[in-house]
């Protein structure tokens, strides 16, 4: 017995109104999702994500999905507002194609990222954006954050790169005790089998991401996206010449970064000239 299609909610999104209009189209021409991806010449299983929203439509194909149904240009208008909205629940997202990743690179500008994070800078940093925040509730973002770690030490363990602004060295959270082990944590990262930790110092000056912080992610199917994120919100980015150019502008910071060994220093003297 083949498994239900799953439900749509064309209300919820343009992404999904585009998937939705998709799914009507093909079951009224009487094509399955297999046949389709022959007329198309795209992956089926590629389809069935743009039909549920899963995955972004790429540009190219609301113009075939125009041409193989006669909808006289609707994908094409459905493409135009999908490309252009914030897609809906898109941190569970960005949390869902953090697993399917096996490249991820970030720029922090203003702390250490998640990924990276001892259990008491966590904490500080918790405690710090939401003072009122119960402990049970901290707790619980603690155990979540944690949690996440267990990416980096799978088995294949995706690779990681970060580059770190000076200002996540010099701006302490929880103290020096909680810095400290925080910061011997990213020496102990510079450099291994599957991860490199680089430091832009203050000297380089302006940059394309200062600001906010930037997570790319290169998929299983080696797709791209991107996640930047300011204050209290991200925003994920799909669009693929979005996502280009936010590479671009991290490979630039890349190069002007310290070298590993030269990064492992300079959070060595950071951390040494934490009060005692």
């Amino acid at each position: 017995m083949a498994p239900r299609p799953r439900e749509l909610k064309p209300d919820r999104s343009a992404r999904d109104l585009f998937g939705s209009e998709m799914r009507r189209y093909r079951e009224e021409a009487g094509m399955s999702l297999e046949s389709l991806a022959g007329v198309l010449r795209y992956a089926k299983s590629s389809l069935a994500r743009y039909e549920t929203a899963e995955a972004m439509v790429p540009p190219d194909l609301p113009e075939r999905l125009d041409a193989a149904f006669g909808a006289g240009g609707l994908f094409g208008k459905l493409y135009g507002l999908a490309r252009k909205e914030t897609h809906p629940d898109q941190y569970r997202r960005r949390m869902e194609l953090e697993t399917r990743a096996h490249l991820i690179q970030e720029f922090a500008g203003h702390f250490v990222p998640g990924l990276v994070q001892t259990e008491a800078y966590a904490r500080a940093l918790f405690e710090i954006h939401n003072p009122k925040a119960t402990p049970d509730e901290i707790q619980e973002l603690l155990m979540a954050r944690m949690g996440r770690q267990a990416l980096l030490s799978a088995d294949p363990a995706p690779d990681f790169s970060v580059i770190l602004d000076e200002a996540v060295l010099r701006r302490t959270y929880g103290g020096p005790a909680v810095m400290r082990p925080q910061l011997e944590r990213l020496i102990n990262l510079t450099l291994t089998p599957t991860s490199v930790v680089q430091v832009l110092p203050f000297e380089h000056g302006g940059h394309a991401l200062a600001g906010g912080t930037l997570t790319l992610m290169t998929l299983d199917n080696g797709s791209q996206v991107a996640y930047e994120e300011s204050i209290s919100t991200g925003t994920l980015l799909e669009e693929k010449s979005v996502v280009t150019t936010r590479q671009r502008a991290y490979d630039l910071l890349r190069a002007c970064a310290l070298s590993p060994r030269k990064t492992a220093a300079f959070i060595r003297a950071a951390m040494e000239a934490l009060p005692s």
